[in-house]
């Protein structure tokens, strides 16, 4: 349904978490290279590459590897070793290799599970439109490309305009066929715009687990301790009066996914005055939803800079 975005935004908490897929790090002539030579090479024999990159990351980004190291001594119950970390890298390497294919509509070189798929047939059905909250885990490309063979799903992300642009250029250099729908924020206009995808039956996406400058965060319990997460894709939920449903594309290694949906909150009838306790729920659920994968599949999650920090400019407060 929706393309996993190389860290659409600037990284909260005063970092930049996007490290190694933000396209500005690379010229755009390198990446159609890159392209060119995973189709012709094929899967198998470019990963070679792959590796080469994880190793490369591993070894010379100590701030990336140090909040790898942070994070997965929090979801593996224990002090992650060299392998650990290399793991960790090398899968989110590895589902940015393989957008490459995904874009270009080779689905036969994986092994797909979805789980869930009855929720999007639902809402499909409804003809009301519903948001898919993720995350920063596993590859959203992978949602979105299935979306595209199924008749009459549409989606569009929900991203500030500057990181819709880095990202459609990305896009655009793998398969110019390959552009995303994206609704800009920031706008006057952009809460009408959503409104208006989701009113022709759209799935709208977003990201719950990062936030950027300035925007409101409230605590969560997650993984152990209390992290901070953004109010504004709840909040927009509520407002719009909308089903939520939560997703996530989970690498297993080799050539093997499993695309997850799962409830996650129905804003569809609640009343004004219980909407900051709706809120409220569906944060916490969401939190407890992605803590379950980050347990299950501890190497999807690709946060890779320091996520319990204090956001600097980001404010905590009620729900509004």
């Amino acid at each position: 349904m929706m393309a996993q975005a190389p860290s659409p935004a600037a990284a909260a908490h005063g970092a930049r978490a996007d490290w190694a897929s933000r396209p500005e790090r690379g010229s755009m002539a390198l990446l159609r290279f890159m392209t060119w030579l995973s189709l012709r090479a094929g899967r198998r024999a470019s990963r070679v590459i792959v590796y080469g990159i994880a190793l490369y990351f591993l070894l010379l980004a100590p701030a990336a590897r140090g909040a790898s190291r942070d994070y997965l001594r929090r979801a593996l119950g224990r002090e992650p070793g060299w392998r650990d970390l290399f793991r960790h890298i090398l899968a989110f390497a590895s589902t940015i290799h393989d957008r490459v294919y995904l874009l270009n509509g080779r689905f036969e070189l994986f092994d797909i599970a979805v789980h869930g798929h009855e929720l999007v047939a639902a809402a499909t059905a409804a003809g009301r439109g519903a948001f898919l909250m993720g995350a920063h885990m596993g590859s959203f490309e992978l949602i979105h490309a299935l979306g595209r063979r199924e008749p009459g799903v549409r989606a569009a992300m929900v991203m500030y305009e500057d990181n819709a642009r880095k990202i459609n250029a990305m896009l655009g250099a793998i398969n110019p066929a390959a552009r995303q729908d994206i609704i800009a924020l920031g706008r006057i206009d952009s809460m009408l715009n959503v409104r208006k995808e989701l009113d022709d039956g759209v799935f709208v996406g977003v990201l719950g687990d990062r936030t950027l400058g300035g925007d409101t965060t409230t605590p969560v319990s997650f993984l152990g301790t209390t992290a901070r997460l953004p109010l504004g894709p709840f909040r927009m939920a509520a407002v719009l009066r909308r089903p939520v449903i939560f997703m996530a594309g989970l690498y297993l290694g080799g050539n093997r996914y499993a695309v997850h949906f799962e409830p996650l909150a129905d804003f569809s009838d609640t009343p004004r005055e219980e909407r900051d306790a709706a809120i409220e729920a569906a944060i916490g659920r969401y939190a407890a939803l992605l803590e379950k994968h980050c347990r299950e599949a501890p190497y999807n999650w690709f946060n890779f800079f320091d996520f319990w920090r204090a956001a600097p400019g980001a404010s905590a407060g009620r729900h509004g």
